[in-house]
């Protein structure tokens, strides 16, 4: 008995290994991207083309240091226009009965209010209350602008949990088999996703097709790149995915935090990873008149190609593997498999 009791001791112990493992990751994680947000060259503009337009944004800018990347742009149309390409955050309109701040919030909330934070000490110098200008706001539906980023954290946890039942459940099946599973699974989460964008909550007000090519593809990629890992990975796929597709994925996406916010580390995942591609890529469709959208679409489709090239290099290496074997019992694979399943935890 004791012998059989300290068998099984010893193999809850390594299993428990994985959440002690994800409980590190997502301290890391998410702590070190989000606990000390803080603007770093974040770009703002002062309207105006006089010299003391330029004394006053080199005064901003001296002041806040690295924080800030302090232009001039010579008019509101220019600003505003500036603000829509994503070129700047914030734009400072002087003027001694109202001062005014442009903002798009439909961009970040977060950075919104830190481009106020910056401009309300300048206006009560001036004497004057600062008007708030929202050039590009959310959909109603979507008051905060994160609407998006939740959006992102629903399509993932269905595609990484999709990839232990494949992986796990499905492993015996031929990979041809397990590709196509992930392909259909892609699509019916996608829809999903689409679904309570649209019609349910109503995040965005326009660009729905779009929207759902993008979550199609984005899918698509966590899935395919989960289903080549498993060959390689095993019970460990589910950690590996959590690392790939939450931890660093969920805290670089821009959508609590945009990068100008965040500490280079997370600034720079944010340039080339999936879910940063899927959130601005929605943005730019939505809100901001495509502007920079060819790129998020490259990102989304790059992504897919590196799970495409997983899952090939996986079917090659089953392929090798396959010999002769003694065959499993069939209760001993299930157990494995359910252990396996049991192990994706959705956060």
């Amino acid at each position: 008995m004791r012998s059989t009791n300290g068998g099984a001791l010893r193999h809850v112990l390594t299993h428990l290994l994985t959440p002690l493992l994800m409980c590190v990751g997502m301290g890391l994680a998410y702590l070190g991207a989000f606990a000390h947000p803080e603007p770093h060259r974040l770009p703002v503009a002062v309207v105006g083309s006089g010299t003391g337009t330029q004394v006053l944004a080199q005064t901003i800018g001296d002041k806040a240091g690295d924080r800030l990347a302090v232009r001039t742009v010579a008019d509101r149309e220019e600003a505003v226009r500036q603000l829509k390409d994503q070129k700047i955050f914030g734009a400072y309109v002087p003027g001694r009965r109202s001062p005014e701040l442009l903002t798009a919030s439909a961009g970040s909330d977060t950075t919104a209010v830190a481009v106020q934070k910056v401009f309300q000490p300048v206006a009560a110098r001036q004497g004057a209350p600062l008007k708030v200008t929202d050039v590009v706001p959310p959909a109603e539906g979507d008051p905060t602008g994160q609407g998006v980023f939740f959006l992102l954290v629903a399509l993932s946890i269905g595609s990484y949990a999709s990839v232990a039942v494949i992986g796990g459940a499905g492993a015996v099946l031929p990979m041809r088999l397990r590709i196509a599973l992930a392909g259909a699974m892609s699509l019916v989460v996608s829809v999903i996703g689409t679904v309570f964008a649209g019609p349910v909550f109503h995040l965005v007000d326009q660009g729905l097709p779009g929207l759902w090519a993008m979550a199609w593809v984005y899918c698509a990629g966590v899935l395919l790149v989960g289903t080549g890992l498993h060959t390689f990975l095993k019970r460990w796929t589910t950690l590996g995915v959590m690392v790939l597709f939450v931890m660093l994925n969920f805290t670089s996406a821009g959508g609590v935090y945009r990068p100008e916010l965040q500490n280079g580390f997370f600034a720079a995942l944010h340039s080339f990873w999936n879910g940063a591609g899927f959130v601005e890529g929605v943005r730019s469709l939505v809100y901001f008149d495509h502007a920079g959208l060819g790129g998020h679409v490259w990102t989304l489709a790059l992504w897919l190609l590196a799970g495409i090239v997983a899952v090939c290099a996986a079917w090659a290496t089953e392929a090798r593997r396959a010999r002769p074997a003694a065959p499993v019992a069939p209760s001993a694979a299930a157990e494995a498999a359910e252990e396996e399943m049991e192990e994706a935890v959705g956060v």
